[in-house]
């Protein structure tokens, strides 16, 4: 959550940021406007307490000369009691208004982020790997056609936009988990945590999710416990209230989670396949750092992801979001997409971005430089490392053979103990 003192402070820099990312200006005025209801109110209510304290003294120390002249004090006492009983709840109003317009407000922009309206505006900061031009079945055609996809039965289990992976593919899919987590934990240094798959509502607000993408998430009302969207979610909220010593950080952790979100999508867009559903597998990469170190950690976390697209020898390309079409937390944001031939587009797999002090400032992360230092707010990053089943996809069209089989990548292979999908079974 946002200053407000920085923010009133700075106005136009706050509208700025808003209007390159498509967002309404007007927010920043109405959150000035109830600040200062705030602040006026405050201080009358400060008033009137400083009022009521100067009568309790001078009736404890008997500073009146008649008897009339003390009741006179104690009603003016009470009628001071009720002023503020009338105004503490207008005040708890006007404190809750404001928060909630501070947890509106998305974070600011990188100077080094272009500017523009929307994906089309995206910058491609380098593409590696060899894109193939031959015709390819798409994934949804040959899962049908291997028997290794679902579509209709995972319908009938639970609605539009789940599926069912059968045989090979669900082993592959679960390689790939394995095959995520080892790499990171071995090269990169991530260090593994297994966490829970649902979190309390302060989680979500902490890392961005809430109040703003309530309608996209999945929501137990009577136990108060939300699925997580993202392992990024429960990562963030891991040092809420702490404050680390700097020698901890940076913080590199990894972690496996299932993902769950109410995917609302256009009639007849993204509809295909497995590419966009209301529940998937992801390995998500997270860190907490120095501010001064963000920048180059960010850097690193997207060489981090797309190492495994390297080993698994799949064609893919960096974007670098514009203004429009950064998220929410983010304040830059490189998107990591594989080519998939038989879709014919390419994937994003990843998405790699550094919040600096935004998520830490919601979640209240600090470290302290020193023993006797003031406590800073972290910075974090976070990113796929990587995100399923579009991974699966790539496989599956760009491993195609034409005989209808699909080869394993060789760094997968002792993972999955076979070295190429065909039609392995009949029901």
């Amino acid at each position: 959550m946002h200053d407000i003192n920085l923010i009133a402070k700075d106005p136009a820099k706050y509208k700025y940021y808003l209007k390159i990312r498509n967002e309404k200006e007007e927010i920043i005025d109405n959150l000035l406007n109830i600040n200062r209801e705030r602040k006026e109110l405050i201080s009358k209510i400060n008033d009137l307490r400083s009022a009521k304290n100067n009568i309790s003294r001078l009736i404890g120390h008997k500073k009146y000369s008649t008897e009339q002249e003390k009741e006179k004090l104690i009603n003016e006492s009470l009628k001071i009691d009720q002023e503020l009983q009338a105004l503490e709840p207008v005040l708890n109003e006007l404190e809750n208004n404001l928060r909630h317009l501070l947890m509106l407000i998305p974070n600011v922009v990188d100077e080094d982020v272009p500017i523009g309206k929307d994906s089309s505006d995206n910058v491609i900061v380098y593409q590696e790997g060899e894109v193939i031009e031959k015709e390819v079945l798409p994934h949804w055609e040959i899962g049908e056609k291997l028997n290794i996809i679902d579509f209709e039965r995972g319908v009938k289990l639970s609605g539009s936009r789940f599926y069912i992976l059968k045989g090979y593919l669900a082993k592959l899919q679960r390689a790939l988990i394995n095959f995520f987590l080892d790499f990171h934990t071995t090269y990169h240094n991530y260090k593994e945590v297994y966490l829970p798959f649902v979190v309390k509502k302060y989680c979500l607000e902490g890392a961005g999710q809430l109040p703003k993408f309530e309608d996209n998430l999945y929501h137990d009302w009577e136990d108060d416990i939300w699925l997580v969207p993202t392992a990024e979610v429960p990562l963030t909220n891991m040092y809420r209230d702490e404050i680390l010593p700097i020698d901890v950080l940076p913080l590199y952790y990894v972690a496996y989670t299932p993902c769950f979100r109410k995917e609302k999508i256009a009639a007849g867009k993204d509809v295909r396949g497995i590419k966009r559903g209301h529940q998937f597998d992801k390995v998500e990469l997270y860190k907490f750092t120095t501010p001064e170190t963000s920048d180059y950690e960010l850097e690193k976390l997207v060489q981090d992801a797309t190492d495994i697209l390297k080993a698994l020898e799949l064609p893919f390309r960096v974007v670098k979001l514009c203004s429009g079409d950064l998220g929410f937390a983010a304040s830059k944001t490189y998107d990591i997409e594989v080519w998939a031939p038989g879709s014919k587009e390419w994937l994003e797999v990843s998405s790699c971005s550094n919040t600096r002090d935004f998520q830490a400032r919601r979640a209240n992360i600090r470290f302290k430089r020193t023993q006797n230092s003031k406590p800073e707010f972290v910075h974090t990053l976070n990113g796929s490392g990587l995100a399923l089943p579009r991974v699966v996809i790539a496989i599956l069209e760009n491993y195609q053979q034409k005989d209808g089989t699909i080869l394993i990548p060789k760094v997968l292979q002792k993972y999955t103990g076979f070295d190429k999908i065909d039609l392995n079974w009949k029901y």
